[in-house]
C-alpha cells in the first residue's frame, strides 16, 4: 500500500526518522459544525481557575455539546495538550450547562490558533520508559474529588497520557498524588509486557516521577501505617513493582513536572513550555526547521536542568 500517509482520519507526514501526526482538517470540520471557523484565537484552552460549576442555565441544543465533545475526545490521539479541557467539558455531557458550553467553546478557539500543531515521533536511542504523574487534589468543587494525570515517554516520544477524575475523595494530597503513580505505574507495566511480546524488551527500570515527597517516600517504605490501610492495595503494587527492579519512583520539582498540563489549567508560559515539551508542535517545514526544533527543545531542558534530559 507504500508509506503510510493517512489513517483514520490522522494525517502522517515522513521526514528522515520522524513522523509527524496530524489532524488539521478533522479540526476545521469540527470548527465548521458550530460556525466558529472565523472565531478569535485563545491561547489555552482552559482557564486557571477553579472547576467547572454544576449549575447554570441548561444549554439549548445538548445534543449538539456532546457530539462535539466527542469529536474533541477522538482528538486528544494527536493533540494531548487539550486532554485536560476534554475531560473536563465531558463530565458533564450527561447534563451540559451554559458555563460548559463556554469552556467548550474556548477550546476551540484554542484550536482555531493551533490548527498546525501536532504529535512528533522521532528515533531515539537508548528506549526506555519514563513517566511523569500528577494529581490535582479535592480540585472538584463539588465532590472534591481530585483529577490525576500521566505522561509516558519512550525514550522522547510521548506515547500515552492520561487525564482522569479519580474515582474516590482522597482525604490527604499525598494520597491523591499516590493514585496518580499507581495509574502511571500501571500503565508502564502493560506497556513493558507488550513491548517484550514485540520482542523489544526493557533493559533497564522505569522512572516514574512524581513532586509530592510523601507519595515518593510510601513506594519504598515497608512499614504498613494506620493511616494507609486504605490504600494498602495500592501500596503493594508499587512496591511489589520497585522490588522487582522494574519501576524507580523518584521526585521531580514542579517546574519540570509536565504531568501538570494534563490536571489544572496553567498559564499561558507554562502551557506552551509544557506543550513543546511534550512534542506538541508544528509541522516541520524543512530539515532545517526540524533541527531547529529539536535543538530549541534541547536548551529548554538545558536552562530548565530538569531530571529528564532525554537528549
Amino acid at each position: 500500500m507504500g508509506p503510510l500517509h493517512h489513517f483514520l482520519g490522522v494525517s502522517v507526514q515522513r521526514r528522515g526518522d520522524s513522523l509527524f501526526l496530524s489532524q488539521r482538517q478533522y479540526m476545521l470540520e469540527i470548527l465548521e459544525r458550530p460556525g466558529m471557523s472565523n472565531c478569535k484565537a485563545s491561547s489555552t484552552p482552559v482557564d486557571t481557575h477553579s472547576k467547572l460549576p454544576a449549575d447554570g442555565a441548561s444549554v439549548s441544543d445538548p445534543s449538539q455539546y456532546r457530539s462535539l465533545a466527542v469529536a474533541l475526545q477522538y482528538l486528544t490521539f494527536t493533540r494531548p495538550d487539550i486532554a485536560y479541557a476534554v475531560q473536563q467539558v465531558c463530565l458533564y455531557m450527561h447534563d451540559p450547562r451554559e458555563p460548559h458550553l463556554s469552556a467548550l467553546k474556548r477550546i476551540l478557539r484554542y484550536l482555531q490558533g493551533t490548527l498546525d500543531l501536532g504529535l512528533h515521533l522521532h528515533w531515539t536511542s537508548p528506549a526506555d520508559l519514563t513517566i511523569y504523574t500528577d494529581a490535582d487534589w479535592a480540585g472538584c468543587p463539588d465532590t472534591r474529588k481530585s483529577t490525576s494525570g500521566y505522561a509516558v515517554f519512550l525514550g522522547d516520544n510521548l506515547i500515552s497520557w492520561s487525564s482522569k477524575r479519580q474515582p474516590t475523595v482522597s482525604r490527604s494530597s499525598a494520597e491523591a498524588e499516590y493514585r496518580a503513580v499507581v495509574n502511571g505505574v500501571a500503565e508502564a507495566s502493560w506497556l513493558r509486557q507488550l513491548l517484550l511480546e514485540l520482542r523489544c524488551p526493557l533493559h533497564r527500570a522505569t522512572v516514574v516521577y512524581c513532586d509530592n515527597v510523601s507519595a515518593v517516600y510510601l513506594s519504598t517504605n515497608l512499614v504498613q501505617h494506620q493511616r494507609t490501610k486504605h490504600i494498602e492495595i495500592d501500596l503493594h503494587f508499587i512496591r511489589e513493582r520497585v522490588a522487582l527492579g522494574e519501576v524507580r519512583v523518584l521526585h521531580v520539582s514542579t517546574t519540570s513536572q509536565y504531568a501538570d498540563i494534563f490536571t489544572k489549567g496553567l498559564p499561558t508560559s507554562v502551557f506552551t513550555e509544557f506543550r513543546f515539551s511534550l512534542n506538541v508542535r508544528s509541522a516541520p517545514s524543512s530539515d532545517c526547521g526540524e533541527m531547529l526544533d529539536c535543538n530549541m527543545a534541547k536548551i529548554i531542558v538545558i536552562v530548565k536542568g530538569g531530571p529528564n534530559e532525554r537528549n
